[in-house]
């Protein structure tokens, strides 16, 4: 017996594809609305498709949805899920709330997973403690957006406005997942959202950067620089310890990157008390980005227990901060948000 088509890890050429097996290639227009724009998942309630596509749909595919494990609302509105995937695993996901001054909320940002897990080891990610353990599907990915969105409306009468694959996994390890869940996401049949409010992250693999280069992304890119010298950098993060992937290879894909798109990069730079906060890695740091239209993200680092890792004192950041802007960086510091949760930066981590 074959094994049923899971109908939401289709792309869109797939899903014509195979509609078009027993029934005309609007219908496969359709059916793609009814999933990726109203988020339907009833087969019942899809009523301009004829009731033999809906039965082939039950018999010889199937809709593998998200179910909802858990949930937690941190005490700056952050939410984080706990999703459970049908192979029993789970993933988290975090809505990230913004509000103006009057608590009206401005941005409605999701994090989402790519990955059960990592295979990347960075020794300061509480994900990377899980190791690899399966990639999402397309579908997998674009719902955890369209579940965190239907908590924004909910909960804070807002929809969700920006993504980012800052959760759990390393996003070009699973580029067909993560390239087929931004053609659901930003389709205008489909959630709808622009690709300029997309960010993927990425440890900083030189190959893939170089790919999405050609394939002329339109999406945001985020590597995940942490440390300006490849030693420290090896320290902490295991990617830089291969020649195709140490800083120089990645500084060199990072030109081709922007070089073929035209779009600047962030760099993500988390600061680790007394290990890459010093007025000389600012310095160096400061040479890498000025080789690249780039921008640098600080990040307070967020506690991982057993980790060892501590943030940099204010003082630090902001003498930090004032050697970047002497050298004409773009800099911007990110918050602590879901903290007390564990939904922040680097605490994505499942006990199972």
């Amino acid at each position: 017996m074959a094994t049923p088509v899971d109908i939401l890890a289709l792309d869109r050429a797939s899903l014509k594809a195979w509609v078009e097996e027993s029934d005309p290639g609007f219908r496969a227009d359709q059916l793609w609305r009814w999933l990726w724009k109203q988020g339907e998942r009833n087969l019942d309630a899809m009523t301009n498709l004829p009731a033999s596509l809906r039965e082939r749909i039950s018999t010889k595919g199937v809709i593998n949805q998200l179910s909802l494990s858990g949930q937690q609302v941190a005490s700056d509105g952050t939410i984080k899920f706990l999703f459970a995937l049908t192979s029993g695993r789970h993933v988290e996901t975090v809505l990230i709330p913004d509000f103006a001054e009057d608590g009206m909320p401005v941005r409605m940002t999701v994090c989402v997973s790519s990955q059960v897990g990592c295979a990347m080891g960075c020794s300061f990610c509480a994900t990377g403690l899980m190791g690899f353990q399966q990639n999402l599907t397309s579908g997998e990915i674009a719902e955890q957006v369209q579940l965190a969105d239907h908590a924004a409306r909910t909960t804070y009468d807002s929809q969700v406005s920006n993504v980012v694959f800052m959760g759990m996994g390393e996003p070009l390890l699973n580029m067909d997942g993560v390239l087929g869940a931004i053609e659901k996401l930003t389709a205008d049949d489909g959630f709808g959202l622009g690709a300029k409010r997309i960010t993927v992250s990425t440890v900083g693999l030189a190959t893939r950067i170089r790919e999405l280069a050609d394939l002329e992304a339109r999406f945001g890119l985020a590597v995940s620089l942490h440390a300006p010298f490849n030693d420290k950098r090896s320290s902490i993060m295991p990617v830089n310890r291969k020649a195709k992937t140490d800083l120089d290879s990645l500084i060199s894909a990072i030109k081709y990157y922007t070089d073929k798109t035209g779009r600047r990069i962030t760099y993500e730079y988390c600061m680790f008390a007394g290990f890459n906060d010093s007025i000389e890695d600012a310095r160096e740091l400061a040479k890498l980005v000025q080789q690249a239209p780039a921008k640098v993200n600080l990040i307070m680092y967020n506690p991982v227990e057993g980790l060892g890792f501590h943030r940099s004192e204010e003082d630090t950041l902001d003498r930090f901060i004032s050697e970047l802007v002497k050298k004409k960086v773009t800099v911007t510091v990110r918050r602590s948000r879901g903290q007390d949760i564990d939904a922040a930066c680097g605490q994505l981590a499942i006990n199972q």
